[in-house]
């Protein structure tokens, strides 16, 4: 390769194009998954899980959704069911309409008025859990 092409390539490797950011993985309303997941980026989950999730992004758990099993995210948005533990690395927020049977562990817990936790909570970085009125529509 002429050195002319090199030096042309290595600078265009040095100008990348933009990023663009991963689509989530998004398990629908009417689907049921069977097996464990694990992953990179969000996943939003409107269906049902049963199995184990190592999650290295965020978890978006709508509130017709159901998870039977144990989960592991970087954040989470939890508004429907877990029957399992749920151990978040950084910030957890739960919704009034979710129900959590199991352990539930975060650094930052929120959770509304009005939502179901039937098991343990714990908060890693030894803040208190902050309790708030929902304000989104349920719809």
């Amino acid at each position: 390769m002429s050195e002319q092409k090199r030096r042309f390539l290595e600078r265009a490797a040095g100008h990348s194009l933009p990023r663009i950011a991963p689509a989530p993985t998004v398990i629908g309303a009417d689907s049921i998954f069977i097996g464990n997941i694990r992953g990179k980026g969000q996943f939003v989950i409107c269906g049902e899980v049963r199995g184990d999730g190592e999650l290295d992004g965020a978890l978006i758990l709508s509130a017709a959704a159901s998870w039977y099993g144990n989960i592991q995210a970087q954040q989470a948005i939890v508004a429907g069911k877990i029957i399992g533990g749920l151990i978040v690395k950084d910030k957890l927020e739960i919704g009034h309409t979710a129900v959590i049977q199991g352990l539930v562990k975060a650094r930052t817990i929120a959770i509304a008025k009005g939502a179901i936790i039937e098991g343990e909570i714990e908060v890693t970085s030894g803040m208190p859990v902050v309790q708030f009125d929902e304000k989104r529509d349920d719809s």
